[in-house]
């Protein structure tokens, strides 16, 4: 599987959210096996008011019902900025398998930054992570978002 491939995907959510002043971030979760997209989502926090409307969230309410399961063993997770510890959890309690990250978030993340949630040892599972996807692309579009609002 093209990790750039996938996250060029998230980063085409990331910019439909941009679009819709929210917070410019993008996931898609692919099965492993088929390389398939089984689902795609970006923030919809602002529009649907609601805290819980990261894109990792999203991805994972429509796969659950899609697949109709709780468990989504065997897929990656392509997201352009890293997880908070909200979706670092989701992330873990659905199981994911690998988490590919673009841009790192120094002050809201929980992957490599902050509580570090894959590491604590009452964390379920813990997916295998790469980081560093595109993050030029992700960080570009964070960073001219956040400049418009100022």
């Amino acid at each position: 599987m093209s990790h750039e491939k996938y996250m060029l995907q998230a980063l085409k959510e990331a910019q439909k959210a941009f679009k819709k002043d929210e917070v410019p971030v993008g996931a898609v979760l692919v099965d492993n096996t088929t390389g398939n997209i089984i689902a795609r989502s970006h923030n919809k926090t602002e529009h649907g008011l609601d805290p819980t409307a990261h894109a990792e969230i999203d991805v994972i309410r429509k796969a659950c019902k899609k697949l109709s399961t709780k468990r989504l063993w065997n897929t990656s997770l392509y997201v352009t900025l890293e997880p908070c510890a909200m979706c670092a959890a989701a992330i873990s309690f659905a199981r994911i398998e690998n988490l590919v990250i673009g841009a790192l978030d120094e002050k809201g993340g929980a992957v490599i930054n902050g509580v570090k949630f894959f590491e604590n040892k009452t964390c379920h599972h813990k997916p295998r992570i790469e980081i560093g996807v595109l993050a030029e692309e992700s960080t570009k579009l964070l960073k001219t978002f956040f400049k418009n609002k100022r």
